[in-house]
């Protein structure tokens, strides 16, 4: 989602392009759409759920109910902001601003935690949703702050960086024996 030049000189910024598409309100609505749900089953089935499991389980289920409704306020946040954008009701500079104030950090996934297997099969799917709405976001998030890093990146070919890796690792011991 980095830049790409055209033949007339014109950038054209794939992250922008999308946070103002159709595309970027379905995200938005996907995201708001999760936040209700969550908000739902945490409020109704979900506490019903919390009481049916272990006192171990029951503490981690608190924990990770809390990362995932902090994690989604976040998330929202950047969607709110993105959108009001979009809108016009604020401007870039006022936009920028207020996604500093943002932590869209990468968050440890707790599947490797000792008794996330005991958590509720609902509460592990918003869980896997938040992750992902979290990644797809991020991944704008980084293109639109550091365009030039995410074109760096879709230029690198890993298998040619590689190949030339092995190269320059080779090419002293080659001119030795030459």
């Amino acid at each position: 989602m980095g830049s790409v030049a055209t033949g007339m000189g014109v950038t054209i910024s794939f992250a922008e392009r999308f946070a103002s598409s159709q595309q970027f309100d379905h995200v938005f609505q996907e995201g708001m759409a999760l936040v209700e749900a969550t908000a739902n089953y945490l409020e109704g089935q979900g506490r019903r759920d919390s009481k049916a499991i272990g006192p171990s389980a029951s503490m981690l289920y608190a924990s990770e109910s809390m990362r995932l409704t902090t994690r989604l306020l976040e998330l929202a946040s950047w969607l709110v902001i993105r959108r009001a954008l979009k809108a016009g009701e604020i401007g870039p500079e006022e936009a920028r601003v207020k996604r500093r104030r943002l932590r869209l950090t990468a968050i440890g996934r707790p599947q490797h935690v000792q008794g996330f297997a005991q958590l509720p099969d609902k509460l592990k799917e918003l869980i896997e949703a938040s992750f992902a709405l979290h990644d797809r976001i991020t991944h704008v998030d980084r293109a639109l702050e550091h365009p030039e890093a995410v074109v760096d990146e879709m230029v690198v070919n890993p298998v040619a960086e590689q190949v030339n890796r092995l190269s320059a690792a080779f090419a002293p011991a080659r001119s030795a024996r030459g």
